[in-house]
């Protein structure tokens, strides 16, 4: 049994596929497929299970799968971070998040890290959301996830950073522009530019709704919030999205933001795989971030949007 059967292994267990490990790492299906069959004799049992559209891992292949996983990125971290202290302060720093984390939180961050550390690397993937952030993060070497803090999840340490509160977006003419704020009633029945409901933030807005006894209607769906609030400046519905940091709101502009004090704020902050594993630039880049997120005036006065 090697670290290469095992890196294999965990590939095909979350591709579910022989042939697109194969693709990936550019060899044969049948060099994958030694080494899953390696690991089987090894073990003495079955590991995956054929099926119609390829293969999913057996209760011993999870068995095998988690415990490889775990150890795999134990080690990448522990590689990587002795890379680190022989540079010093070059190496680079791998995070994942949402495509428009990046403006709205890390735009200023990201500048003061480059000029403490302009050695150092900054590579970004994009996810579609916190679900997919955390899945990349344990099935590769990132080392950061800016995601929406929820439920716990298995080999995942979440960390808040900031809460946001949550505001109507209108255009100017709307009869609610004029508010200081939006009482849960006033939101009834309206019909919404909807987040998706198997996001983190769509379903804790969703449980918020529940909760106060709101029911709206929608007949658009976005992935993102930068999106819901463009088709709430064109008109296409109204928009409730959390007050993130940087939203361009003039006063004489087509978009008014109102707060909704009923609503329970959002948070939003890091996701790793082990906080005292982390290497020492991607700890830096971490605070570097968070101080500047606290430095936000939307965390000191969430009425400041409107």
């Amino acid at each position: 049994m090697t670290l290469d059967d095992l890196r294999v292994f965990v590939a095909v267990c979350r591709a579910g596929s022989l042939s697109a490990v194969a693709r990936e790492l550019t060899c044969t299906q049948s060099a994958v497929s030694q080494h899953v069959k390696r690991l089987e004799r090894e073990t003495g049992l079955s590991l995956l299970e054929r099926q119609p559209r390829g293969v999913v891992p057996t209760a011993a292949g999870r068995i095998l799968c988690d415990a490889a996983a775990d150890g795999i990125a134990g080690l990448d971290l522990a590689l990587r971070r002795l890379g680190e202290l022989v540079n010093g302060d070059s190496g680079s720093v791998r995070i994942t998040t949402g495509g428009t984390t990046v403006r709205h939180f890390m735009a200023e961050a990201i500048v003061a890290f480059r000029r403490r550390y302009p050695r150092a690397n900054l590579e970004f993937q994009t996810e579609t959301s916190s679900r997919s952030c955390f899945d990349a993060l344990l099935a590769s070497n990132l080392d950061l996830a800016w995601i929406t803090i929820g439920d716990p999840v298995r080999g995942i340490e979440q960390r808040p950073v900031l809460d946001l509160p949550w505001v109507l977006a209108i255009q100017a003419d709307d009869p609610l522009a004029t508010r200081s704020r939006i009482d849960a009633p006033d939101l009834s029945d309206i019909r919404l530019v909807r987040l998706p409901p198997n996001s983190t933030s769509g379903a804790h807005l969703d449980a918020a709704f529940a909760e106060l006894g709101i029911r709206v209607g929608s007949d658009t769906s976005v992935a993102d919030w930068d999106t819901a609030l463009l088709l709430a400046e064109l008109g296409l519905g109204h928009a409730v999205v959390p007050a993130v940091p940087g939203l361009p709101t003039p006063e004489d502009g087509p978009l008014r933001l109102v707060p909704i004090p009923a609503l329970p704020p959002l948070s939003v902050g890091w996701a790793v795989r082990r906080w005292d594993a982390l290497p020492p630039l991607a700890r830096a880049f971490a605070d570097i971030v968070t101080r500047s997120c606290a430095a936000s005036p939307y965390r000191q006065d969430p009425t400041a949007v409107n």
